[in-house]
């Protein structure tokens, strides 16, 4: 007697994981792009020399994320990836704050999460390191925006 129903393959588990995480590391890949595109126009919107090198300093962490990032998602799929632009900023200096403020409050979690679900220990440190950065960039956001509300 046959059964012809679904049987499971441990490396199934293994592809599709390895797939969600790819995908997650291109999002990254994504939104790091958009935030360096984004900082460099609050930098230039900034009242003050000390806000502009900051928010300057905050892209820079934003850049090293980014380089890692490449680096990561190339080492996994062979392939260079395709950054693009997925969220525009605002034009505003105090709606840039806000928007930045609650993007690097988002990218915390999405990064910690992308930490459990990873495969090795370099990734998962590189992304721990780069939610505690976020969270870093959220509180002189904050700072910032309620300095010049």
């Amino acid at each position: 007697m046959y059964n012809y129903g679904y049987h499971y393959y441990p490396y199934e588990e293994d592809y599709y994981r390895q797939q969600q995480l790819t995908g997650d590391i291109e999002k990254a890949i994504n939104g790091q792009y958009s935030a360096i595109s984004c900082y460099e126009k609050l930098a230039r919107m900034a009242p003050t020399m000390a806000e502009r090198e900051q928010i300057l300093e905050i892209r820079q962490d934003e850049v090293k994320h980014y380089q890692q990032f490449i680096s990561i998602y190339t080492n996994l799929t062979g392939k260079q990836p395709q950054p693009q632009i997925i969220e525009e900023c605002p034009d505003n200096y105090l709606e840039g704050l806000e928007f930045a403020l609650q993007d690097e409050q988002k990218t915390t979690d999405f990064y910690l999460d992308i930490s459990d679900e990873a495969t090795t220990p370099q990734i998962r440190r590189t992304f721990r390191r780069a939610a505690a950065d976020e969270q870093n960039h959220a509180v002189w956001f904050l700072y910032y925006y309620m300095k010049n509300r």
